[in-house]
């Protein structure tokens, strides 16, 4: 006979990811969990103290695949990586989006990455109040492609934009700007919403950089 794999709290998190992936973070039980393990509900909590703690557990494993900026990045260079980390972590498991920060008890994951791109942007010149203003307008413009991005009625892909404009084509007489929109976009070809998000990342790091160069005379000289 087989011998059964020993339960660990890793294994716990992993089959964790496994019910939310399936049914979203709404029906992670400890019931549905030990289901997947083919284990009962009670054994659980030999390494797991509760359902709660077990969500903790699940959103720290978010973070732990999100990429740390590597000791010696640019400020651009960490949050750029950061954000396209996180939107890649986020559209694989969008139940994530609802937990990134709501989680009462952070866990080393999660302390681990804000103090290591924290410590990156104040090396690199910003004060504690810009890098966390920073911080936060990155996030929420990461959180909310992603939920768009998982939310579009369509599976993006090359063609995929356009066919759902030709569905939904608006009157040019009532809606002009719509419809000149439209033409600019798929006239010239190749447009994907997926491009977006590097284009507004962008513009969000051509802002940061006027605003960290106005507070530090350092990078001002650069």
């Amino acid at each position: 006979m087989p011998q059964r794999t020993p339960l660990s709290r890793e294994r716990i998190v992993a089959a964790a990811v496994v019910v939310a992936d399936r049914g979203g973070v709404g029906s992670v039980s400890m019931r549905s969990v030990a289901k997947v393990l083919d284990v009962e509900a009670m054994s659980l909590y030999h390494h797991v103290p509760s359902k709660e703690a077990l969500l903790d557990d699940l959103a720290d494993w978010v973070f732990a695949r999100i990429e740390l900026p590597a000791v010696g990045n640019t400020w651009r260079e960490a949050l750029t990586g950061r954000a396209r980390s996180a939107r890649s972590v986020l559209t694989a498991h969008p139940w994530a989006l609802g937990m990134m920060a709501s989680r009462p008890n952070p866990g080393p994951a999660l302390l681990q990455h804000h103090d290591r791109l924290l410590g990156v942007l104040m090396t690199e010149g910003f004060s504690a109040a810009l890098a966390t203003h920073a911080f936060s307008a990155i996030d929420a413009y990461v959180y909310g492609f992603a939920l768009t991005e998982t939310s579009l009625p369509f599976e993006p892909r090359d063609g995929a934009e356009e066919a759902f404009a030709d569905k939904v084509a608006a009157s040019a007489e009532l809606y002009p700007h719509i419809a000149r929109s439209r033409a600019e976009l798929f006239g010239a070809g190749g447009y994907a919403f997926a491009d977006e998000f590097d284009y507004g990342l962008e513009l969000l790091l051509e802002g940061l950089e006027r605003r960290v160069a106005d507070e530090s005379p350092t990078l001002r000289e650069r």
